[in-house]
């Protein structure tokens, strides 16, 4: 069993991570490492686990080496392995600027399994530079005993946007389990937001209310790829060429911004604690 292992707790809108600096790849971690991380009972508590190591050093991060000097290997509460995470790679920046390891700018890149994203950070925002989302298909969602209608949009992981209408609020929907999707559309799984569109916020174009359950992770406060996503579907129901969506969810706001050519995810992202955690007690 390794020895103790030194983390930092962090978060971006109640979405919460347990942060673990291995600038060389040396940690041994495991799916059955960090679910017990995650463990809101018998382990730190946390909705994924970021893994902060050079590109270099991660075979998933080396083919953006010459780009990008930090690989954020991104691990679900459930152990899985997940793609891109919105707030993730905001409280990812915020640790390197923290801890020294990159200096604040507004083009600071970060290497994900997704491709390479650009931070621009402030003294409690940061905003990311975001892969376009692609919205592709209509499909399907159940939560409960109702079904929505969705669209699907990819932003570098997989995700069904799904609008409720009727006045039926966004508090009463059942996400205790997983919402049932079509598998033959989304073979890894998918990321499930469900929205409604809010009153009009002073700075911005659109304004959504948003509740996400995530794969491998269950419901979570926020989800910062799901925001996109869903500022994406607003923006093309508006018919709007570019724009600002406003995206509130239990744990706060995020914004989405597309000026015509670019998209970027605006939040905070906050460090609240370090200390170190012994394996041999988690297991």
């Amino acid at each position: 069993m390794m020895d103790r292992v030194l983390f930092t707790k962090g978060h971006g809108t109640g979405n919460d991570f347990v942060i673990l600096g291995d600038p060389d790849g040396a940690l041994e971690l495991t799916p059955a490492l960090v679910a017990a991380l995650c463990d809101r009972r018998r382990g730190i508590g946390a909705d994924g686990v970021l893994r902060v190591v050079r590109s270099a050093k991660h075979p998933d991060g080396a083919g953006h080496a010459g780009e990008a000097e930090w690989f954020m290997d991104y691990w679900n509460a459930d152990g899985s392995i997940a793609e891109m995470c919105g707030n993730g790679v905001r409280v990812f920046v915020r640790y390197l600027v923290a801890n020294g390891l990159a200096t604040p700018g507004d083009d600071l890149p970060v290497a994900t399994r997704a491709g390479v994203v650009r931070a621009l950070v402030g003294d409690s925002i940061i905003s990311v530079h975001m892969r376009t989302p692609d919205v592709y298909a209509a499909s399907t969602a159940t939560a409960g005993q109702l079904t929505f209608p969705g669209i699907a949009v990819d932003c570098g992981n997989p995700h069904l946007v799904c609008g409720v209408h009727d006045g039926l609020p966004l508090s009463s929907l059942d996400l205790h389990s997983a919402p049932e999707f079509d598998p033959a559309l989304f073979p890894g799984g998918v990321n499930v937001e469900f929205t409604t569109v809010g009153d009009p916020v002073e700075g911005a174009d659109l304004h959504m209310h948003m509740r996400v359950y995530e794969r491998g992770s269950a419901e979570t406060l926020s989800c910062g790829s799901g925001a996109l996503a869903v500022g994406a579907v607003a923006l093309r129901d508006a018919g709007l060429r570019s724009g600002v969506v406003a995206v509130d969810l239990p744990g706060g706001r995020l914004t989405v911004t597309f000026d015509g050519t670019s998209w970027r995810l605006a939040g905070p992202a906050v460090l609240v604690a370090t200390g170190e955690v012994d394996p041999a007690a988690l297991a």
